[in-house]
């Protein structure tokens, strides 16, 4: 379980192919003695298991799976990656509840400043687009956001400068993927109105 509030932008250092998945090395500033092994991480919005670390860094192993549902397929090194460790008992839950599974890919349509903001406009894939409503939350590479607008399969995002600053947001390009997770809440009201 994680909140969408990013707390180190880390960097792929190394990518493997492994016998099963693709194993990724990914540098971080975080203390990694405090890092279990089997600890969830959310790695732009994906929630991977660390299998082993050293002073600095630690290593995730992704499925054929999520390589092929999310934008994690793309990564190489020097890859900036927006990291988050998993919520414990207690923590602020300064974001919203995030599940760190990876709905579908978003596309960025525009990029446009605002004052000291940029909004940003993605298109969602369809069907998921139906779950994303106006003042509601989203994720986008693993950063809790506000959705300002909705026109169709496009949303609207607008990001504050710290979180530009903080976070891989800040390096986006129109055309770029982003992984997209959908509020918890609105996914269960779908489904329960499905089967009602």
């Amino acid at each position: 379980m994680f909140t969408g509030i990013v707390t180190d932008i880390g960097r792929v250092r190394s990518v493997r192919e492994t016998n099963r998945d693709r194993r990724y090395e990914v540098e971080t500033v975080w203390d990694t003695a405090t890092i279990d092994l089997g600890a969830s991480i959310s790695h732009a919005g994906c929630c991977l298991t660390v299998t082993e670390k050293g002073e600095g860094w630690f290593a995730v192993e992704v499925s054929g799976e999520t390589l092929s549902k999310t934008k994690l397929g793309d990564w190489t090194e020097n890859t900036r990656v927006n990291l988050e460790r998993a919520a414990k008992l207690g923590d602020e839950l300064g974001g919203h509840i995030v599940s760190g599974h990876v709905d579908g890919l978003g596309e960025v349509v525009s990029i446009t400043p605002e004052g000291g903001s940029h909004r940003i406009v993605i298109e969602a894939p369809a069907p998921l687009h139906r779950f994303i409503a106006p003042k509601g939350s989203i994720t986008v590479d693993g950063v809790s956001l506000t959705v300002n607008g909705v026109h169709e399969r496009r949303f609207d995002v607008n990001i504050i400068p710290h979180t530009w600053d903080a976070t891989t947001l800040g390096g986006l390009k129109v055309g770029e993927k982003v992984n997209l997770e959908i509020d918890m809440l609105a996914r269960y009201l779908a489904r329960w109105q499905e089967t009602a």
